[in-house]
Formats: structure tokens, C-alpha cells, sequence
């Protein structure tokens, strides 16, 4: 059983590590491209296909090394792990990048929004335009982006562990 533990935490930390440097190298992309302060559904659809796959392949890996057994359980550790540790690296890029890389780009992503909510609702008065901003840019800080991304990263690696595990799942024979 102590073998069984050590091959999950290797198989979480590998393909954690992973999905982070796939994450970050995504992010860089994003940055390079000027993609930060307008979002795109497909920079979203990129990243959950490379979270998908990243954590269908750990989860794939546990079952090949312990046998072709894998319960539920174990699916949905090893996913949440993965999600974790990706997560943790991304997040340390998000800080970086919005702390000390571009340190604007929060105030880019704010005169976005202004445009975008000017466009939308043309009749909203100058004072209300400035209530809805000023609490948009209570959660627009650095490290609440990060906590909302990295809770995020927990609940879709939760969610695609629990389909890959019912998926793939397959109980020994105790007799």
C-alpha cells in the first residue's frame, strides 16, 4: 500500500508540473499576442482542452502503473492534485505577470471593461458606469484573480476527474 502512495504523489507532481509549464507557456503566448486585456472564448477553450487532457493522461498513467486498477477515489485525488499543483504554478505566473512583468495591464483590463460596459448600456449614467467599475476593480487585483483562478482550476479538475474516473474506473477482485 505505501508503494501504491508513493506512485500517486509522482504521477500528481509529473503531470501537475505539467499542465503548469502548459499553462504558463498558454499565458506567455496570450501576453506576447497583447490577448490579456480582451478576453477570448478561445484562449478559455484552449485551456480546458489542455487541462482535459493533461489530467485524462495522469489519471490513464495511475491506472496503467497500478495494475489497470483504479477506483474513483483514487481518479479524483490524482485529478484535484494535478489541478492543485498546475493551478499553483499558474497562479505564480498570473502574480508575476501582473506584479512585475506589466504591472498595468489590471488598469488595461479595467479601460476594456469601461469601453465594453459604454457599449453595451449607452443610456447608464456617468455616476453608475463609476459604482459598477470601482467594485470590478475590487476583484481585479492580482491576488483575487489568482484565488478565483486557482478555485476555478480545483472545481473543473474535480469535475473532469469524476468523468475520467467513472470512465476509466475498475475495481480488483478481492476473492
Amino acid at each position: 500500500m505505501e508503494n501504491d502512495k508513493a506512485s500517486t504523489k509522482k504521477i500528481i507532481i509529473n503531470y501537475g508540473v505539467i499542465l503548469g509549464i502548459l499553462s504558463v507557456l498558454m499565458g506567455v503566448v496570450i501576453y506576447v499576442m497583447d490577448g490579456y486585456a480582451e478576453q477570448n472564448w478561445v484562449h478559455s477553450v484552449i485551456g480546458l482542452a489542455i487541462m482535459v487532457g493533461v489530467t485524462v493522461y495522469g489519471i490513464k498513467a495511475y491506472k496503467a502503473a497500478n495494475g489497470g486498477f483504479l477506483k474513483l477515489g483514487e481518479a479524483i485525488k490524482i485529478g484535484l492534485g494535478i489541478a492543485l499543483i498546475g493551478g499553483i504554478i499558474s497562479v505564480i505566473w498570473t502574480i508575476l505577470l501582473m506584479s512585475v512583468i506589466e504591472p498595468d495591464i489590471v488598469n488595461q483590463m479595467n479601460e476594456v471593461q469601461r469601453e465594453q460596459m459604454i457599449e453595451r448600456f449607452p443610456d447608464m449614467p456617468e455616476e453608475q458606469l463609476n459604482q459598477s467599475l470601482e467594485m470590478t476593480k475590487k476583484f481585479t487585483t492580482p491576488y483575487m484573480i489568482s484565488a478565483f483562478a486557482l478555485i476555478w482550476s480545483l472545481f473543473i479538475g474535480f469535475i473532469i476527474s469524476l468523468f475520467a474516473g467513472l470512465a476509466m474506473q475498475k475495481k480488483q477482485d478481492l476473492y
